[in-house]
């Protein structure tokens, strides 16, 4: 099922699984689910198709902000309320899920709905390598079929806290010299701008967190939008001194970026504390008395 780039967990599966695999994901028994889900924003028009132009057959649909989040409280979904939305959806704890998504970064949302899942403890959560665009620029099939699943009881083991970082965590990690990887653009970075182009600008302040290195997300990512290699991934997080000793936390803006490297870092190369902040600059860019940097990392 697994990519042969010798990571360290059975997490992405090719195009070509996936299509050979497409009977099952339309069957109304729940061991296999395929999930797209879209970006609510994009800052350009050059997306693959949106769901409800086309998508793998059999897939589910969902939008991040709609259906993953929480618009009051700027958070992920509740317990009960993730239970209520998976389980309506078909979804069962003992689904193999695979997701995958649209943007301008591959499974650009995807990913945050793979770690939400996680959050709540769904044990075989997948993710189809390259994301919507791979499918879409290879010629494989869409559909405009919108498939209707039973709903069933969803029991989440979650929460796992290990996974998610907090400001509280963040403040620990300056003070204790512990990696904080930045996933923005150089120029989100260095504080010139607060949101890529095209992008709600959700902070009062740029720059970055103290002591952050960054890492753009697309530096994780071949040319076709599938993951480099581990040994790749591995000398890439090394030059800038996270190795998987320490533990970890990566941020972004609003956490989805983040979830991309968290993925990495956690799933890929199977690096033990990891936790994506989800908060982000959206929260730390906002907060008063809050240190910032701005520039190239010291």
């Amino acid at each position: 099922m697994s990519e042969s780039e010798n990571y360290a967990n059975d997490v992405l599966v090719s195009a070509d699984w996936v299509e050979e695999h497409l009977d099952d994901f339309r069957s109304d028994d729940p061991e296999y689910r395929l999930v797209e889900v879209n970006s609510p924003e994009s800052p350009d028009d050059d997306f693959p198709s949106r769901y409800d132009e086309g998508h793998v057959p059999g897939a589910i649909g969902m939008q991040w902000d709609e259906d993953l989040s929480d618009p009051q409280e700027r958070d992920i979904l509740k317990k009960d309320d993730f239970e209520q939305v998976v389980g309506d959806a078909g979804i069962s704890a003992d689904s193999t899920v695979v997701f995958y998504g649209d943007g301008w970064i591959p499974n650009w949302f995807a990913l945050f709905a793979y770690w939400e899942f996680k959050y709540y403890g769904h044990e075989d959560a997948r993710v189809l390598n390259g994301g919507k665009d791979y499918w879409v620029n290879n010629d494989y099939e869409l559909t405009d079929e919108v498939p209707d699943f039973p709903g069933v009881e969803y029991h989440a083991r979650g929460p796992f806290e290990n996974i998610r970082a907090y400001k509280d965590d963040v403040d620990k990690a300056i003070e204790s010299g512990l990696p904080l990887v930045d996933v923005r653009s150089p120029e989100e970075f260095r504080g010139e701008i607060i949101a890529p182009e095209g992008l709600q600008e959700t902070a009062q302040r740029g720059g970055h967190i103290p002591g952050a290195s960054n890492v753009p997300v697309k530096q994780v990512l071949n040319d076709d939008g599938t993951f480099k290699s581990a040994a790749e991934l591995r000398e890439l997080y090394a030059s800038h001194d996270v190795d998987g000793e320490e533990s970890i936390i990566a941020y972004c803006r609003v956490g989805e970026r983040s979830s991309i490297e968290w993925f990495a870092l956690h799933e890929l190369l199977g690096f033990g504390d990891v936790r994506n902040y989800d908060g982000s600059w959206t929260e730390w860019g906002n907060l008063v008395r809050a240190p910032i940097e701005t520039g190239e990392k010291n």
